[in-house]
């Protein structure tokens, strides 16, 4: 069913509205030289990894360990983007070469 083009405009309108206002509201609610409360400054510190492992759990839930390939290119992607991210600290590269190389052994090695 395709849509007008008023529609699509106003479609990315709201999109765009919704998106500058996730990024204001925290500098509305916590302007410049006001205390951040504990709780916030809490969450703000352990929810990137939480965040980070459910990712990984919801992305490797469904992988088949009792037939071939047993989850190979999974736990080689999984290791690679471990190691670079703990060598390298650089979420970009870490994740983009795990994609690459897990891409790689699905297309062509498995």
């Amino acid at each position: 069913m395709p849509i007008s083009a008023g529609m699509s405009l106003l479609i990315i309108f709201v999109v765009a509205l919704t998106t500058f206002g996730t990024r204001v509201v925290p500098f509305l609610i916590f302007p410049k030289g006001k205390e951040v409360p504990p709780v916030i400054r809490y969450l703000g510190r352990v929810l990137t990894p939480a965040v980070i492992g459910l990712l990984v759990v919801y992305c490797l839930r469904e992988t088949p360990v009792r037939q071939a390939p047993h989850g190979i290119p999974e736990a080689a992607a999984v290791m690679v983007t471990a190691a670079l991210h703990v060598w390298k600290r650089n979420n970009l590269l870490s994740i983009g070469a795990g994609t690459v190389l897990y891409m790689f052994l699905i297309q062509v090695v498995f």
